[in-house]
């Protein structure tokens, strides 16, 4: 069986890594020069990121990494269509992180709603940094109860427990999802 997995986030956060640490095959990636004055790197994601990562029982997760600047996000409905779950990535080290965590909830408002979202929180000074407490707490008064951790996105076993934990959490949310069936 096929799931689709979502990652979002804001340029910079760590997406398109993110994928390429875990997918097993050659990740499609739809990045151009940056020539934005607001985008501090050289490349960015103008339409999606794809990967591919099989799982232990044999199910295939389908991963689609959202481009992080606003002006493409007529893309986010687009790749959320048909998705099994979302993972949000968090830059803490960037200016108005937790403004741009609350634009990808309500941005993704309808998927969190019908399946399930995990937060990784990136370029964090320590590992019990005051960046994770804040995110929940930004999530929990948005209404969104979710697992918020830290996350390397270039290291393959932090990217694996993003995506565990969504899993986790979709097994045991009632409905759809819970029985493996993605929302239309």
């Amino acid at each position: 069986m096929e799931h689709k997995i979502v990652f979002a986030g804001p340029t910079g956060a760590g997406k398109t890594t993110a994928i390429g640490a875990v997918s097993e095959v050659d990740p499609v990636r739809t990045e151009v020069h940056s020539h934005d004055a607001d985008v501090s790197k050289e490349f960015t994601t103008v339409a999606l990121d794809y990967g591919e990562l099989t799982l232990d029982d044999g199910n295939r997760l389908r991963l689609y990494g959202t481009p992080g600047q606003g002006r493409f996000g007529f893309m986010w409905p687009i790749l959320a269509r048909g998705a099994l779950g979302l993972v949000i990535l968090v830059d803490s080290s960037q200016p108005q992180a937790m403004e741009k965590l609350e634009a990808y909830v309500e941005g993704f408002a309808d998927l969190i709603r019908r399946t399930g979202c995990v937060v990784g929180v990136g370029r964090l000074s320590t590992a019990d940094d005051p960046a994770l407490d804040r995110c929940a707490a930004r999530l929990a008064e948005l209404g969104v109860v979710c697992p918020v951790v830290p996350v390397d996105v270039r290291r393959q076993d932090d990217v694996r427990m993003l995506l565990d934990l969504l899993l986790l959490q979709l097994e045991l949310k009632p409905g759809e999802a819970a029985a493996g069936n993605p929302p239309a």
